[in-house]
């Protein structure tokens, strides 16, 4: 009987250790997958123009997992050598700070969080572990320590550090360029001050909210789908000082219209489908594209099943294709939602399957040209801050 007790005993010691060192490699592995596609390979045409490409991304979520950004994994859908091998020039870095329970497109509640347990077992700081500010706080820190570890990313957080960037690639095809997002402002925990920390830690593009209402305003797939609250109205004149990116990702219609009534300044919608051409919850109406590109802003369209109705990269090609008829070509994006506990078909590395879908929607090369990555390096050249301490 004792020897049992025993056994039993080191079970339950071992089952807390074995989700402390494994834990966060086993979701990673099993939320982040690449179902490849076997009939879907590049034309010509689409390798010689892709190579000739600047190619930018709006969302992707790997600061999240328990990986070094800087070397390639056997899973997953983006590093620095995929990137690299994709013909990258940019890509934008999200920080998520929660997720809710039985995440769901049509009503999500505040009441619970997959990413405390999450942040436990990738083994971060205790304090990230019981605070959303200090869980982006610690994903910004990756994302430098990456930068510090690899001379082939730059850290970008100013008008001047993309033009040097830029300048310097020219000369070095291998530089990729980071630039910091956050995945909704419940990372402020409703603290006014705590806007000024995520911008002293490079955070330059903000998401309002997730798949929750918060402080802020409601979500599209939130239980109330509210709009701008009064602390959410204080927070967006600071941005606006601050010259922080908006982006209406994931916001519902009132908080997309409530925004759009006092903001000076382009937004970004960083990852989004399109209702008109797949219908869900999550993805925005004809009126919202319209007031977006009204506004001068930008929207970078998923590649998860959810947002484009499959994850065929015609899928992707053919929401683009809607939008760009819809609202112009100017004001569309990528924005892959890559890591975003989703599946997808390809991975950073295999970016040109974008490029031939786009051809085979019979974008010009001019036009793949913008949406690849063009129309993202020009809006990001006016609209990221003019200096560090604003």
């Amino acid at each position: 009987m004792r020897k049992i007790f025993k056994y039993i005993l080191t079970l339950f010691l071992l089952i807390p250790l074995i989700f402390f060192f494994v834990g966060g490699k086993v979701a990673d592995r099993y939320m982040n997958k690449v179902e490849t596609l076997d009939d879907y390979e590049p034309s010509l045409h689409a390798k010689r123009l892709h190579k000739d490409l600047i190619i930018a991304d709006l969302h992707a979520d790997n600061l999240l997992w328990d990986r070094d950004l800087t070397k390639t994994t056997s899973h997953g859908m983006v590093d620095l050598p995929k990137l690299i091998s994709g013909n990258y020039t940019l890509q934008v870095f999200n920080a998520a700070v929660k997720s809710p329970k039985n995440l769901n497109y049509y009503s999500n509640s505040t009441d619970s969080d997959n990413i405390t347990l999450l942040s436990a077992a990738n083994r971060w700081p205790i304090k990230s572990w019981f605070s959303l500010y200090h869980r982006a706080l610690h994903q910004s820190e990756l994302l430098k320590s990456a930068v510090q570890k690899s001379s082939q990313l730059d850290f970008i957080q100013t008008q001047d550090d993309l033009k040097y960037f830029l300048k310097l690639r020219k000369n070095n095809s291998y530089k990729i360029g980071a630039i910091l997002s956050l995945r909704g402002l419940h990372a402020l925990e409703g603290n006014f001050q705590n806007l000024n920390g995520l911008f002293e830690a490079g955070f330059r593009i903000m998401g309002l909210v997730h798949f929750f209402d918060n402080e802020i305003g409601g979500s599209s797939v939130g239980e109330s789908k509210h709009g701008l609250t009064d602390f959410g109205k204080r927070i967006i004149h600071e941005m606006e000082k601050k010259e922080i990116i908006i982006d209406l990702a994931h916001a519902s219609t009132n908080l997309i219209k409530d925004v759009l009534k006092i903001v000076k300044r382009p937004v970004i919608v960083s990852h989004t489908g399109v209702k008109s051409s797949f219908d869900s919850p999550n993805n925005l109406s004809d009126a919202d594209l319209k007031a977006i590109a009204k506004n001068g802003g930008l929207v970078g369209i998923g590649f998860w099943k959810e947002a484009v109705g499959s994850i065929h990269p015609a899928s992707v090609a053919a929401a683009i294709r809607y939008t760009s008829d819809l609202i112009g070509v100017d004001h569309v994006a990528l924005g892959s939602d890559f890591d975003g506990a989703i599946t997808t078909s390809f991975d950073a590395s295999k970016i040109i399957l974008i490029t031939e879908a786009l051809i085979q929607e019979n974008f010009s090369d001019e036009e793949i040209k913008k949406i690849m990555g063009g129309n993202q390096i020009k809006f990001l050249k006016y609209n990221l801050p003019a200096n560090k301490n604003l």
